[in-house]
């Protein structure tokens, strides 16, 4: 096994603008004073996420929504061999990981749809409730999808979270991205920050 690059750079600038963005969203969600930064960190969640999915159709091989496309049963499987001790291992997304990537993903949009309603007084209480309570769903999702990669990461013995600041991981020569796409990292940063600039608009 050699260490072979196998997440391309936008898609590790994206995931780590959205947990900033989150971040920032989630905490100044109660605050009056800082209504201004969680409307920002809001929409800009809104510009990741629109990255991801077009980066999701047209990014490099394991960016893509096709190559982690997996059955409840491949799930299933994959959580047994967890629980055996003896991991199936995969290069990109594991079965696990990628239904957690699709529900933060659906409920990421959502969130942003009923914030952004909300903010725009438009929907009535209802809608402001569903902003929250999405929100905590996402947080669980987050938590979820975070206690994952730790014990991944134990039973693979390979650190998961580093493999998304440096790009590497351990397979085969044959396995590896061709190229890192380094000048498509301006596209998430642009979408969140042209995103984040709305709040300045509506």
């Amino acid at each position: 096994m050699k260490k072979i690059l196998v997440w391309d750079i936008p898609t590790r600038v994206g995931h780590w603008l959205l947990v900033a963005a989150f971040a920032l969203s989630f905490l100044t969600g109660d605050s009056e004073e800082a209504r201004l930064y969680h409307v920002a960190a809001g929409y800009a969640v809104g510009g990741v996420l629109l990255f991801r999915l077009i980066w999701g159709a047209a990014g490099t091989r394991y960016a893509r929504f096709k190559s982690f496309l997996f059955t409840p049963g491949q799930v299933f499987g994959y959580l047994g061999s967890l629980l055996r001790g003896k991991p199936e291992h995969w290069i990109g997304h594991n079965p696990a990981g990628s239904y957690a990537i699709y529900l933060l993903v659906l409920l990421g949009l959502g969130t942003v749809a009923s914030g952004v309603a909300t903010y725009l007084e438009f929907g009535g209480e209802w809608v402001e409730e569903a902003h929250d309570a999405m929100s905590y769903a996402m947080l669980g999702m987050v938590a979820i999808h975070v206690a994952g990669v730790v014990v991944s990461s134990r039973l693979h013995r390979e650190n998961l979270a580093r493999s998304m600041v440096t790009g590497y991981k351990h397979g085969e020569r044959a396995e590896e991205i061709e190229t890192a796409k380094t000048a498509y990292a301006v596209l998430p940063i642009a979408l969140a920050s042209l995103a984040s600039l709305l709040v300045f608009v509506t």
